[in-house]
């Protein structure tokens, strides 16, 4: 019998937090190997830093991805902290978030596989959106990607 490999699903995740610190909204956009999409914004109760956002926005998305059935995961963020701790060459995590972190690897680890990149903040809009609209922001303007420049009509 030939094993089938389980196809990925994606996960885009970003926190906010305003003023930071202050109030913590969380967006993630967990979309289906047949494009399904399903959606997370959310206020969060406790005050925090953007960094703490960042984290509950990757862990919301995770167990909404776990809850969906997803068995292989591919999680995009546009947090640098994020992509380095979770990463391969991981620093030892800040005192503030180790419990947030931690929860995060576990959750990881519930996945028959996963990856996870740093984007660019322009990759990952719909995220940022979902976030800012939990604290009742609007989306931030778009940004051209460094190194691109508009052209002149």
């Amino acid at each position: 019998m030939v094993e089938r490999k389980a196809l990925p699903w994606r996960l885009h995740c970003d926190g906010s937090a305003l003023p930071n610190p202050g109030r913590m909204g969380i967006g993630a956009v967990l979309v289906s190997p047949d494009g399904t999409r399903h959606t997370v914004s959310e206020r969060l109760a406790d005050p925090g830093c953007n960094n703490e956002a960042e984290v509950q926005a990757l862990v919301a998305g995770l167990l909404l991805a776990r809850s969906m059935g997803a068995q292989a995961l591919a999680v995009y963020t546009d947090s640098d902290l994020i992509a380095k701790q979770l990463g391969a060459h991981a620093a030892p995590d800040p005192v503030r978030l180790q419990a947030l972190l931690a929860q995060a690897r576990t959750v990881l680890g519930t996945f028959t596989s996963h990856t996870l990149g740093w984007v660019p903040r322009h990759r990952n809009q719909e995220a940022d959106t979902l976030a800012r609209a939990a604290l009742g922001m609007p989306p931030k303007p778009a940004a051209w990607p460094k190194g691109r420049r508009k052209l002149k009509r």
